[in-house]
């Protein structure tokens, strides 16, 4: 029998008022793959991946009017 994949989850996490805070991925309770970050207005703020829990690649950063103000390239971590 094959081994059984991690079901990987859509996890939505709210502001105290309701709005969205956040909205990603999760396998096993950990941070995976594409995560936003948004602003009570609903404004995006940031966005980035995770791997196994780990930022990973590009994050970009909004300002309110959705233009970027920085694109910050994760380094992997020093063991």
């Amino acid at each position: 029998m094959p081994g059984k994949k991690s079901a990987i989850k859509l996890h939505e996490h709210f502001h105290k008022d309701g709005s969205l805070w956040a909205r990603g991925e999760l396998k096993k309770g950990v941070m995976e793959g594409y995560w936003e970050w948004f602003r009570k207005d609903g404004s995006r703020m940031r966005s980035g991946s995770f791997a196994h829990g780990v930022q990973v690649g590009e994050w970009t950063t909004y300002a309110k009017d959705g233009s970027i103000v920085k694109v910050t390239a994760m380094r992997p971590r020093r063991s």
